[in-house]
C-alpha cells in the first residue's frame, strides 16, 4: 500500500468517528427533548450552538493547518471534540447542553478544512476527486451505523451512556495519527522517490498574514460559500432533525427511527459517485466545466427531492425522497472540497475554513428557522420548502464557480 493511502485510511477513520459524534444528538434528540422538557425553539437552540461554534473557528482553524501542518492540529481538533463529547453526557440543564455544544462545535470547526491541507500536501490532483469521495463517504457510513449503535445503547443504558463510549474513540485516533502521520511526505520514512514523483513537487507552505484581500476579490471563493449555505441550510436537517421529524411528523416509533440510517447509507454511495464523477468530468469537459457541472446536478436533483417529500402523504415514501434529497447534496461534496484546494492550493485549508463558515452559518439559520417553522406552523411542511429554495438557489451558484482561477496573493 502507498504511504499515502495509509493517510487517506486515517482521514477516513476520522470522518467515521466525526460523525458518529455529530449524530449522536440526533439519535439522542428525541429523549433529551423529553427529558429537558425542550421544544422545538429551545432544540434549535442546541443545534444553533453547535454551528454558531463551528462557523466561528473554521477560518482560524484552516489556516493554522496551512501555516503549522496538519499532524499537531488534527491531534488538538480531535481530543477537544472528544472532551466534550463525553461531557455532553453529564449536562442536566438547557443552558448546560448548549454550552457543551458550542465547545463541542468549536472543536470540530477545524477537522476537514485541515483535512484539505493533507489532501494538499500528499495527493496529485488527478486524485483528488476520488480522495475527497472517499473522505465523505466516510462520514456518510459513520452517519449510517450511528443509529445502529446508539438506539441499542440508549434503549439498554440511556442516551447519557452512548455519549460517554464514543467520546473515548477519537482518544484513540489521535494517538495513531500522532504515531504515523508527518506533514510532508518527503518527512515519511519509507515513501519511495516514485511515489513522491507520483504526488509532486513539495508545495509553498502557507505566509503568516491570512490572505483576506485574495479571498474577498475571488468571485468563485464567493459563490462556493453561498452554494455552501445553501446545501447545509439543508444538511443540518439530517444531522439533528431526521428522528424528530420522523417521530412527531410521521408517526414513526422510536425503534423504526433506525431508519434514519438511511439517507446516511445512500451518502455513502453518492459520495463516491460524486468523487469519481468530478474526476471524469474534469478529464472530459475541463477544470471549469467539470466540477460546475457535477455540482449544479448533485443540488438540483436535491431540490427537487425535498419538494416530492414535501408533497407527499406516506411516511416512508417521504423517507425515500428526503434520503435522494440527502444523496444529490453529498454527490457534489467531493467536488466542493476539491473546488477549494484547486482554488486555495497552498491556502486550501483557509478556502475550505471559508466554505466551511459559510455552511455552518447555513446549519445556524437552518436551526433558528426550522425550530421557529415547526412552532409557526405546527408541522414541517415550511421547513421543506425552505430546503427546496436553498437547495435550488445552491444549484444555480454553482455556474458561478470557477475552479481555474486561484487564489492570487501578494
Amino acid at each position: 500500500m502507498k504511504h499515502r493511502h495509509r493517510v487517506l485510511a486515517l482521514l477516513a477513520l476520522l470522518s467515521v468517528i466525526t460523525y458518529l459524534d455529530r449524530v449522536c444528538i440526533s439519535v439522542a434528540g428525541p429523549r433529551i427533548q423529553g427529558e429537558f422538557g425542550l421544544g422545538p425553539e429551545q432544540w434549535g437552540m442546541v443545534t444553533g450552538a453547535f454551528a454558531i461554534a463551528y462557523a466561528l473557528f473554521e477560518i482560524p482553524s484552516g489556516y493554522l493547518a496551512d501555516r503549522f501542518g496538519a499532524r499537531t492540529m488534527l491531534v488538538r481538533i480531535v481530543l477537544w471534540w472528544s472532551a466534550f463529547t463525553t461531557l455532553t453526557g453529564f449536562v442536566s440543564r438547557l443552558w448546560a447542553l448548549v454550552v457543551v455544544r458550542f465547545l463541542f462545535g468549536a472543536g470540530e470547526a477545524g477537522a476537514y478544512p485541515t483535512a484539505a491541507t493533507v489532501v494538499f500536501r500528499w495527493f496529485p490532483p488527478v486524485e483528488r476527486g476520488r480522495t475527497f469521495g472517499t473522505i465523505l463517504l466516510s462520514s456518510q457510513f459513520g452517519g449510517a451505523i450511528a443509529p445502529l449503535l446508539i438506539v441499542p445503547i440508549q434503549v439498554q443504558f440511556g442516551w447519557r451512556v452512548s455519549f460517554y463510549l464514543f467520546g473515548l474513540v477519537g482518544v484513540a485516533w489521535s494517538a495513531a495519527w500522532w504515531r504515523w502521520y508527518r506533514n510532508s511526505p518527503r518527512e515519511r520514512s519509507g515513501v519511495t522517490a516514485a511515489e513522491l514523483t507520483e504526488i509532486g513537487v513539495a508545495p509553498a507552505t502557507a505566509a503568516n498574514a491570512f490572505p483576506w484581500r485574495a479571498v474577498g476579490s475571488n468571485t468563485s471563493v464567493w459563490a462556493l460559500m453561498g452554494a455552501t449555505f445553501g446545501y447545509l441550510y439543508s444538511y443540518y436537517f439530517f444531522l439533528f432533525w431526521l428522528p424528530t421529524y420522523m417521530i412527531r411528523e410521521r408517526g414513526f416509533t422510536e425503534n423504526q427511527t433506525k431508519l434514519s440510517a438511511l439517507p446516511f447509507v445512500l451518502g455513502i454511495a453518492a459520495n463516491l459517485l460524486g468523487g469519481v464523477a468530478r474526476d471524469a468530468a474534469v478529464r472530459r469537459w475541463g477544470q471549469k466545466w467539470g466540477p460546475r457541472s457535477v455540482g449544479a446536478l448533485g443540488l438540483g436533483t436535491a431540490s427537487a427531492c425535498a419538494l416530492a417529500a414535501l408533497s407527499c402523504t406516506s411516511g416512508f415514501w417521504a423517507l425515500a425522497w428526503l434520503a435522494l434529497c440527502y444523496g444529490g447534496i453529498t454527490f457534489q461534496q467531493p467536488t466542493v472540497f476539491s473546488t477549494c484546494v484547486d482554488i486555495g492550493r497552498q491556502y486550501s485549508g483557509a478556502v475550505a475554513g471559508c466554505m466551511n463558515t459559510a455552511g455552518a452559518v447555513g446549519g445556524l439559520t437552518s436551526s433558528l428557522a426550522f425550530g421557529y417553522l415547526v412552532q409557526r406552523y405546527q408541522g414541517y411542511d415550511g421547513v421543506l420548502l425552505s430546503m427546496t429554495v436553498m437547495l435550488a438557489v445552491g444549484a444555480g451558484l454553482w455556474v458561478m464557480i470557477d475552479a481555474t482561477e486561484p487564489l492570487v496573493h501578494e
